[in-house]
């Protein structure tokens, strides 16, 4: 009598009609069968030690509600990132911070947080190191992590479905809602198109400076905008100012959040609007060629 796990592989018994194979290949036939079973089994998401591994970058699957972690942040912080507005507001237990996120399909990530709801009557706080030290992110599994530009993760991002804790009499209650992810979403964040040929990609290194527009329109201010090597900007539209914070990568990526703006009224360069805008940057010549998601041009600035 004997026992069979798998057609034609005998496991157990005296005889084996029409198998002459010996019992110890048998048995190593078995094992080598059970493992493929096993690892068939396995969660192809799964590194070799059986944690999660990373996923291919995808700035909407950044987008909603998540429990901060490992970062030194009160237990309960909930990051907030949406895409509308491209909004980020970091809800503490008591107050929160806002301001502005930027993402792509290669890993970059960038943040700013210019903007504060204090906890009661308390000074306001600076934005967390953490936060502005991120200039990366991957996804493992569930969670979500931030890198900062040694990859190391500077904090773990935890999937929460509930709406952050906020004080109602000071902020509006649907803004701590988790965002929806929806088509129009997924547009927004789409990749974006490669630059056309015969431009040169911009670097962290050649596109830091001054640039300038000079369209002969006379204006109280020169319109421009300046990128510095600690990666903030600061501009102007010929009458009023802004800045915020930027980012570069490869393929002549360039991504740049914006902060408040003066509102002084004239006859106004989107200059700053342009960089913004831009999802990608070119070198031509003395010139600074910035393009959109589809890589169309959206402006031109000169040293």
């Amino acid at each position: 009598m004997e026992t069979r796990l798998f057609p034609g592989v005998a496991v157990a018994g005296e005889r084996h009609t029409g198998d002459a194979r010996p019992t110890g290949m048998r048995i190593a036939a078995v094992a080598v069968l059970l493992v493929a079973v096993l690892a068939g089994c396995a969660d192809p998401a799964a590194g070799p030690d059986g944690t999660a591994a990373p996923q291919d970058p995808d700035p909407v699957a950044l987008v909603g509600n998540w429990l901060v972690k490992g970062t030194g942040e009160e237990e309960g912080t909930v990051l907030r990132l949406a895409a509308e507005g491209a909004d980020l507001s970091l809800f503490r237990p008591c107050g929160m911070l806002t301001g502005g996120w930027r993402a792509d399909g290669s890993g970059i990530f960038l943040a700013a947080v210019p903007g504060e709801v204090p906890c009661g009557g308390s000074a306001p706080s600076p934005p967390p190191d953490w936060l502005l030290d991120a200039t990366g992110y991957r996804l493992v599994g569930a969670d979500r992590e931030l890198l900062d530009a040694g990859g190391r993760v500077v904090a773990r991002l935890v999937a929460s479905h509930e709406p952050a804790p906020v004080d109602t009499t000071q902020v509006w209650s649907k803004l701590a809602e988790p965002p929806a992810v929806t088509d129009e979403v997924r547009q927004a964040l789409r990749p974006a198109a490669p630059l056309p040929a015969g431009l040169t990609p911009i670097t962290a290194g050649t596109v830091a400076g001054r640039w300038v527009a000079r369209d002969g329109v006379r204006r109280p201010q020169e319109p421009y905008v300046e990128l510095r090597a600690d990666r903030t900007w600061t501009g102007s539209d010929g009458c009023n100012t802004g800045g915020g914070r930027w980012t570069a990568g490869s393929g002549g990526t360039l991504l740049a959040t914006s902060g408040p703006v003066t509102e002084i009224g004239c006859d106004n360069h989107p200059a700053m609007g342009w960089l913004y805008e831009a999802r990608r940057a070119a070198i031509d010549g003395d010139q600074l060629v910035l393009l959109d998601v589809d890589a169309k041009e959206v402006g031109r600035l000169a040293r």
